[in-house]
């Protein structure tokens, strides 16, 4: 078996360019998914607030339930049937943001748990209210907790980001079947955006580990 890896070596630059697009796709949905986590997080807490309770139960029923490339199908031909009609790109971001959301959600909701109940306890014993209790005492203690699984979720985003090239978004997976459409080196090229995506996904664990010890060095957690 011979390699010829020079036909993807010749466009490597548009590797280069699918990859950014990977890298803006996966950060606009993990900044979407970081919101939505938050508030199906802590709005699960609770479940005598029946109502609100419920709509997060559903929306996690839904989204972790059913298959990302369906959603993702959802949104990018589904939406227009109803006269809302949106660029690939925001439909990738969507797509990708809300089912990860989902698995957010329930870290965050762990996290919080994890934290002493006393310590709630003791901030309302001093005047402050939930609001207050949650944002100063519990948050900055959870949010620590919550890296580790975070940062596995954050690395399955940027590998699930490949689905979005299906939309026509010109990705890194898109690209390499770019090249493969024109060169017939398949093995070669896949072996090349595997590596690409391997390189944005240690870099991905890198950066998460290092922002852990910062913040349990600065004492934010015991």
């Amino acid at each position: 078996m011979n390699l010829d890896f020079s036909p993807v070596f010749a466009d490597f630059g548009a590797l280069i360019n699918g990859a950014v697009v990977t890298v803006e796709v996966t950060a606009g949905a993990l900044l979407l998914a970081c919101v939505i986590g938050l508030l199906v997080g802590v709005g699960r807490l609770n479940p005598r607030r029946y109502v609100i309770y419920n709509l997060c139960s559903v929306y996690l029923l839904l989204f972790r339930g059913t298959p990302l490339l369906v959603q993702l199908f959802i949104w990018f031909f589904g939406l227009p049937h109803f006269g809302i009609t949106l660029p690939a790109f925001a439909c990738g971001v969507l797509g990708l943001g809300m089912y990860s959301g989902a698995y957010v959600s329930e870290i965050v909701r762990g996290a919080i748990q994890s934290v002493d109940r006393g310590q709630t306890e003791a901030a309302r014993s001093l005047g402050m209210s939930s609001g207050q209790a949650m944002r100063i005492i519990v948050l900055p203690q959870a949010v620590v907790r919550m890296i580790p699984p975070l940062g596995n979720e954050f690395i399955a985003l940027i590998k699930n980001s490949a689905l979005v090239s299906l939309l026509t978004i010109h990705d890194l997976m898109h690209e390499g079947q770019k090249i493969i459409s024109v060169s017939y080196r398949s093995l070669e090229t896949y072996l090349v955006v595997a590596l690409i995506y391997l390189i944005l996904t240690t870099a991905t664990m890198l950066v998460l580990r290092k922002v852990e010890h910062r913040l349990r060095a600065g004492g934010m957690v015991q």
